[in-house]
């Protein structure tokens, strides 16, 4: 039997590709997912690549579902070695348009999804002392933008359980490794399907990546014991400059972060809205930005070891930089 990873939001975007990206690295799968045709065609799929794989249709939001697809899982596949909390829902609308119904789905799918996979994984991991939990966060995790404050909110959230949880697990002496993953705008069905109330469809900010390059990355963290990993240099940037100027941030996002978020193409009122209940479809992996070129490399990845050696370089140009103005003033 080979190593088994869970991992949910598996039936398209992200959680599709990196289900793709564990398969050929020889994992067995339990895919989470709530649209039963969608996952059972993930399924079949990733079969024809030689493993065995376990479709759970599961809504992250209830922890008890969560809580059974994970004793499923280890029944019929064996420990799980790996889980991977990718599942999100999200609405693009400003606060004074969203519901508090609205407000509470995303942040059960996006924040709660995540704490739910965090303890059905503890449950059976820290027994054995081993395994690896990866989260998957956002640079909206550190930098919260217009239209998405449900979903950033959650992502600030997930952020704050699961430093929470590595302390705990240090404190413990445990082996069980916890990482996250902070991943760019990617090209994937989010945009398509995501609660719109902006009248214009949603695009992701450029530069956009494919979600092969956030599988990758994925598969690295569950692979190397690193805290954290930054993928994209707009990632990396991001945070580096909400840090320095987040007042200038501020500004500059009341300024485009509307217009970047959004195309000129109508959406149409009878759009589907995946926030409540799945869209049925043939949805993979991509969304609808292939023509955009979006980037395919992995050169972008940041570890927790390079984000230190970026933060020193940072600081030594912020103190050589203060060293030239105070001369200048002499």
């Amino acid at each position: 039997m080979g190593k088994v990873v869970v991992v949910t939001g598996a039936g398209a975007g992200i959680g599709r590709a990196t289900a793709t990206a564990f398969a050929r690295q020889g994992y067995d799968l339990a895919l989470l997912s709530r649209d039963p045709g969608r996952l059972g065609s993930a399924a079949e799929e990733l079969r024809s690549l030689g493993v065995r794989v376990l479709p759970v249709p599961t809504d992250v939001a209830d922890a008890a579902a969560v809580e059974a697809a994970a004793e499923q899982a280890e029944h019929e596949m064996g420990p799980i070695d790996v889980w991977v909390n990718v599942a999100m829902a999200t609405v693009f609308a400003p606060v004074s348009e969203l519901t508090p119904e609205e407000v509470l789905r995303a942040t059960q799918v996006t924040y709660l999804g995540q704490v739910h996979g965090m303890m059905a994984a503890l449950k059976r991991m820290r027994p054995r002392d081993r395994g690896t939990i990866v989260n998957v966060g956002s640079a909206l995790a550190y930098r919260a933008i217009p239209l998405q404050a449900a979903y950033c909110g959650a992502k600030f959230a997930t952020r704050g359980f699961t430093d929470s949880l590595r302390s705990e697990l240090i404190h413990d002496g445990s082996k069980v490794h916890v990482t996250t993953v902070d991943l760019p705008a990617c090209n994937t069905p989010q945009f398509d399907w995501s609660l719109n109330k902006m009248g214009r469809k949603a695009q992701p900010v450029a530069p956009i990546y494919q979600p092969e390059v956030a599988a990758a990355a994925i598969v690295y963290a569950a692979t190397h014991r690193r805290r954290q990993v930054w993928l994209g240099l707009p990632t990396i940037v991001t945070i580096a400059v909400d840090r320095i100027a987040p007042g200038l941030v501020d500004r500059y996002l009341a300024r485009t972060g509307y217009s970047g978020q959004l195309t000129e193409e109508p959406q149409a009122a009878d759009a589907p809205a995946n926030l409540f209940e799945p869209v049925p479809g043939p949805y993979g992996a991509h969304g609808r930005f292939d023509d955009r070129q979006p980037r395919t490399t992995t050169w972008e990845v940041f570890t927790s070891r390079q984000r230190d050696v970026f933060w020193l370089g940072a600081l030594a140009a912020a103190v050589g930089f203060g060293a030239i103005i105070r001369h200048l003033r002499r």
